[in-house]
C-alpha cells in the first residue's frame, strides 16, 4: 500500500453508524451513516507533491487500483488487497507508520552492514549485530534504556503534535530573507532535515524523491527480516552469508537453512 503522508487533511466522510474518534484535533473523524463508505485519499494530499498520473505503474500489471489509492501518496502502486486504507483517517495513520518504519529500517540495515564490514576490515573485533545487546558499553544497559526512552518519548511526542497540528513543531531558523517551506507531516525539511533543500523544488521532483525514499524503505524492511532469519539459522551476519553463498551457491542458500540438521 502506498504510504507517505502530507499535511493537508483528507476528506472526512461517513464510515459507520456511531461516532468514532481515532485521533484528536485534525485526526478526529465522525460518522452518521450505517453503511461503511470507502473514500479516496483525495488529490492534493500533499501541498508540495505532484500526484501520480492515472496510468501509473501498478503492483500487478493490468489490475485496477482501489479508489482510495489515487496516486496522491508517494509510492502508490495500488496495493491494498485487504482494503486497510479505505478509511481516510486510518490511511493517514498507516502512511505515517510505514514512513517511520521505513526510515528506521534503513538506519537499522546500515547499522548492521557497516559495522560488519568494519569488522572484516579489522576495525572492530568480535562484532555480531544479533548479540550487540550483550556487549559492555560506556554505561550499563538500564541507564542506556532509560536515556533512550526519554529521548524517544520526547521526539515521538513532538512528531505526534505535528500530526495533530501540521507546522506547529518548528525548530528551523527564523530568518526574514528565507521563505519557510509549507508544512508537510512526516517531512519537516528545513535546515536540520533538508540542508540541501531537495524537498523545496517543484512538486514533480519532490514526488520522485519521496517515492524513492519509500521504495528503499520497503526494501530495507524486507532486508532486515532476512538478516534476522539469517542470524537465527546460520549464526552469521549478512555479509558473511553473502560471501558463503557466492563461494558455494549450491549448498549455501535459503533451502539449506531448512534441510540442515
Amino acid at each position: 500500500m502506498a504510504l507517505a503522508v502530507a499535511s493537508s487533511s483528507l476528506s472526512t466522510l461517513p464510515t459507520r453508524g456511531r461516532p468514532r474518534k481515532w485521533f484528536p484535533g485534525k485526526f478526529a473523524a465522525s460518522a452518521s451513516s450505517p453503511v461503511r463508505t470507502r473514500v479516496k485519499a483525495t488529490k492534493g494530499v500533499s501541498s508540495v507533491c505532484e500526484p501520480l498520473p492515472p496510468d501509473r505503474p501498478l503492483w500487478f500489471p493490468g489490475s485496477s487500483p482501489p479508489e482510495w489509492l489515487d496516486g496522491s501518496l508517494p509510492g502508490d502502486f495500488g496495493f491494498d488487497p485487504l482494503g486497510l486504507g479505505s478509511d481516510p483517517e486510518l490511511l493517514k495513520w498507516f502512511a505515517q507508520a510505514e514512513l517511520m518504519h521505513s526510515r528506521w529500517a534503513m538506519l537499522g540495515v546500515a547499522g548492521i552492514l557497516i559495522p560488519e564490514l568494519l569488522g572484516r576490515l579489522g576495525f572492530i573485533e568480535n562484532y555480531s549485530w544479533y548479540n550487540a545487546g550483550t556487549r559492555e558499553y560506556f554505561a550499563d544497559t538500564t541507564t542506556l534504556f532509560m536515556v533512550q526512552l526519554a529521548l524517544m518519548g520526547w521526539v515521538e511526542g513532538r512528531r505526534w503534535a505535528d500530526m495533530i497540528k501540521p507546522g506547529s513543531v518548528d525548530i528551523d531558523f527564523k530568518l526574514p530573507h528565507i521563505k519557510k517551506p509549507k508544512p508537510d507531516v512526516g517531512y519537516p525539511g528545513g535546515f536540520w532535515f533538508d540542508p540541501m533543500m531537495w524537498g523545496r523544488g517543484s512538486p514533480e521532483p519532490v514526488m520522485v524523491l519521496r517515492t524513492k525514499e519509500i521504495k528503499n524503505g520497503r526494501l530495507a524492511m524486507l532486508a532486515f527480516v532476512g538478516f534476522w532469519f539469517q542470524a537465527i539459522y546460520t549464526g552469521d551476519g549478512p555479509i558473511e552469508n553473502l560471501l558463503n553463498h557466492i563461494a558455494d551457491p549450491g549448498h549455501c542458500n535459503i533451502f539449506s537453512a531448512f534441510t540442515s540438521s
